[in-house]
């Protein structure tokens, strides 16, 4: 069956400041489409973006979209001046009787309507912003980056309310398990051209690495082609001038045609140093208390942290995870108990609030002015791991053009800035590492480069972070912070941590044990009253085996899925259960409601 367009671009062509972005661009998105958008830093997924939402004008193309679609775009930094309150901006658009919808947007995205637009950080903005677009409800969400400071349980709200929408839509993200688990399809930017994969997320990473694979072969065969055609031009041309000029000329088109091939960008440089080892034990914590005013962060909470760790902090916006850091750093005295620093602890900082740069500093001049990295009587050199190193060519290491060296920190993208921050923080040595939410921004290449990066670092590593890919590839221990003070310590990442807590099927059973009880209760004792067609007699009989055999199913799931590993290990098979499991449960929705009817309508 043909599915209807929302909006298709065609021939789109664009240039900034010189450089072509895209050229002859095209693809069209349909009715249903669930499409990830993804691409390396640079490459101009926000831009592309823009033009889909009508923001940005492109040089050449059009833009089309059937009268009466609607279109919504979400963006990384939106402009909120012109309202008082972030519900006033949240609710521009809607009429009175739909105010409801951003009431519930705000309990799921944690922000507060009421607060002044001039008091609100950047991630209260661009909750405000998300919650708009979600109440809005249009045919087509273009979202950017929509999960950037959002919590664990913030973003699980997101994925399901997207999940069980009827809407289609276009997002960028960083954060692979929210990606693999609504996309459909996959577009993909790569040296100013548009793929598309009709397979979700989840398939992307294999399907790019093959088409690079073939681009290799092609390349290697190509320049094959064009060594034996130069050797016989240089040997044999004289004899057969005459005959042969069509070969010539074709030796000509075989060398304009690398020419015109586009390199692959290259991954930045990236390396940490540990320089001298810390002792053995880093931090030792014990019996910590700390509480602002009636608020408790922590309750009698100890933790030993040795050399080689990687220790992540989980839990909602707000709950400590920060307080925590600096308390276990010696920044900040606990209430109660001690905290023991190890020995030659050389500390960097990676800082989620990026308010280490200083917005109208050059690149250039924000490196160079960092007294850690200047070199003595030197305004174009730094310090790189002890070791002087000429500006230009260490922020090159990190893919940084020439032509950006002197432009102001403010004009780079959310990504370029994590870059430079990363640049900064690895030209240091160090031997603890801290990183507050450092995935934000980064594109995938560069987000499996960090992993490997920390995964071969000699230090120590505490670890801030919502991404639960990212926190499965890297952490060793994972510290659960929930509201009243309560700090649990498990062993592995995210996904080893959602195995040893508490069964989520212990939880939703006991959510939902007064409905379940009824349910039950009523199938006990139940009359199939004369009311019913004979039809739905024979439905109202079968139904209470039928949701017998569907909570037996989602049982065997949830055992499967509580497997520690399986998420990292098997990702298919994770997929294919957690895909299966939301059916069942959906599936088991719709027999209780169908028999709680049936059994109303029997008179029971």
């Amino acid at each position: 069956m043909a599915r209807a367009p929302l909006i298709q671009l065609s021939d789109i062509s664009l240039t900034f400041g010189g450089h072509p972005i895209f050229s002859d661009l095209g693809f069209v998105v349909q009715t249903g489409d669930r499409l990830s958008l993804v691409g390396r830093n640079g490459s101009g997924k926000s831009t592309l973006m823009k033009v889909m939402a009508g923001l940005v004008e492109a040089d050449t193309g059009h833009r089309v979209i059937p009268p009466g679609v609607s279109v919504g775009y979400m963006e990384q930094d939106p402009d909120l001046s012109q309202f008082e309150t972030l519900g006033d901006f949240a609710l521009s658009a809607l009429d009175v009787s739909e105010h409801y919808k951003v009431e519930i947007a705000a309990e799921g995205l944690k922000f507060d309507p009421d607060r002044p637009v001039k008091t609100a950080s950047g991630g209260e903005l661009r909750r405000a912003a998300l919650a708009k677009l979600m109440a809005e409800d249009p045919e087509l969400m273009l979202l950017d980056e929509p999960t950037n400071h959002l919590d664990i349980e913030a973003i699980s709200w997101l994925e399901t309310t997207l999940r069980e929408s009827r809407n289609s839509f276009v997002v960028i993200s960083h954060d692979r398990a929210f990606l693999t688990a609504l996309t459909r399809a996959t577009l993909w930017i790569d040296r100013g051209a548009v793929r598309r994969l009709e397979q979700g997320f989840g398939s992307f990473e294999a399907w790019r690495d093959k088409t690079w694979e073939e681009e290799d072969q092609q390349r290697h065969k190509l320049n094959r082609k064009i060594k034996a055609e130069a050797r016989w031009a240089v040997e044999g041309i004289s004899a057969r001038r005459k005959r042969n000029q069509g070969r010539v000329r074709a030796l000509g088109e075989l060398r304009a045609e690398r020419a015109a091939q586009i390199n692959r960008q290259s991954t930045a440089a990236m390396a940490f140093d540990s320089g001298q080892k810390s002792g053995a034990k880093v931090i030792e914590a014990k019996n910590l208390d700390l509480a602002f005013g009636e608020l408790e962060i922590l309750k009698d909470f100890s933790l030993t942290v040795q050399r080689k760790d990687r220790v992540a902090l989980v839990g909602p916006n707000g709950v400590g995870k920060t307080t925590l850091i600096k308390t276990l750093l010696g920044e900040q005295a606990p209430d109660r108990g001690s905290v023991k620093l190890g020995t030659n602890l050389q500390i960097a900082v990676f800082d989620q609030g990026r308010t280490k740069l200083d917005p109208d500093l050059s690149l250039w001049e924000a490196l160079t002015s960092d007294p850690t990295m200047a070199v003595s009587g030197r305004s174009d050199q730094i310090m790189v791991r002890g070791t002087p190193k000429h500006v230009v060519g260490y922020l090159k290491d990190f893919l940084f053009a020439e032509e950006q060296m002197r432009a102001p920190v403010r004009a780079l993208s959310g990504g370029e800035k994590a870059r430079l921050l990363l640049a900064r923080l690895m030209a240091q040595e160090s031997n603890l590492l801290i990183l507050d939410e450092p995935t934000n921004d980064l594109d995938i290449e560069t987000l499996d480069l960090l992993q490997d990066v920390l995964g071969d670092y000699d230090g120590t590593v505490l670890l801030v972070s919502h991404d639960r890919d990212f926190l499965d590839r890297v952490a060793t221990t994972t510290i659960a912070l929930e509201p009243g003070g309560k700090a649990t310590v498990y062993a592995g990442g995210w996904s080893d941590y959602q195995a040893q807590k508490p069964s989520a099927a212990g939880r939703k059973t006991a959510k939902h044990a007064a409905k379940q009880s009824t349910i039950k209760t009523k199938m006990e004792t139940a009359e199939v009253k004369t009311a019913l067609s004979f039809t739905e007699k024979h439905r109202l009989e079968a139904l209470p085996a039928e949701i017998a055999h569907i909570e037996a199913e989602i049982g065997k799931l949830e055992e499967f899925l509580g497997q520690p590993n399986l998420f990292t290990e098997q990702p298919v098979k994770f997929n294919k259960a957690t895909a299966l499991l939301l059916e069942r449960q959906e599936a088991l929705a719709a027999a209780e409601a169908q028999w709680l009817e049936l059994e109303e309508k029997a008179g029971g």
